[in-house]
């Protein structure tokens, strides 16, 4: 039974990527420099694949793959910044907007601490150039990294896994 008066929403999206030598490294929207990135069909941007995913499962709209699969030769080596766009505008087109997201990079090497206010920043600014009338600043975007001590796949270097929650709140006019 769905319950139309939901005024807010949460969402909570996780992926997770292979890294590889010689590969760009996108995180946020912001190119990282490494001796190693992403695995991907598209930029591999899995910062903002998971920030999707929470996006879209606030509303129950399925997942990026469902959305931008990565079997479409239109996706291939796409900006993850676009497929960020895209979901949003389906968020808006449900009545809703975005409150917060919260991501966590889980990440051994590279730090990135360096880059956490420029990845807000970029997030911020994508969300907004969807619609000048529900902007974001970057007091919603909250980015923070840690590493897993050295255990695990992402300790061995082996890939990078991300966790997003975002709220989302009904548009009221």
């Amino acid at each position: 039974m769905s319950n139309t008066k939901n005024i807010f929403r949460i969402g909570n999206g996780y992926d997770v990527h292979l890294l590889a030598p010689g590969l760009p490294l996108f995180l946020g929207g912001v190119k990282i420099p490494h001796t190693k990135g992403c695995v991907a069909h598209s930029d591999g941007d899995v910062a903002l694949h998971a920030l999707c995913d929470a996006l879209l499962g606030a509303l129950a709209l399925g997942d990026i793959g469902h959305h931008f699969p990565d079997t479409s030769a239109e996706f291939k080596g796409i900006d993850s910044k676009i497929l960020l766009e895209r979901s949003y505008r389906l968020v808006l087109d449900k009545g809703y907007r975005l409150v917060n997201a919260d991501i966590t990079i889980l990440l051994q090497k590279p730090k990135v601490a360096p880059f956490i206010e420029k990845m807000r920043r970029s997030i911020a600014e994508t969300i907004s150039r969807v619609s000048d009338k529900y902007p974001s600043s970057i007091e919603d975007i909250s980015v923070k990294a840690t590493t897993t001590e050295g255990a695990g796949f992402v300790g061995r270097e082996e890939g990078v896994a991300v966790y997003a929650t975002v709220l989302v709140e009904k548009i009221c006019e």
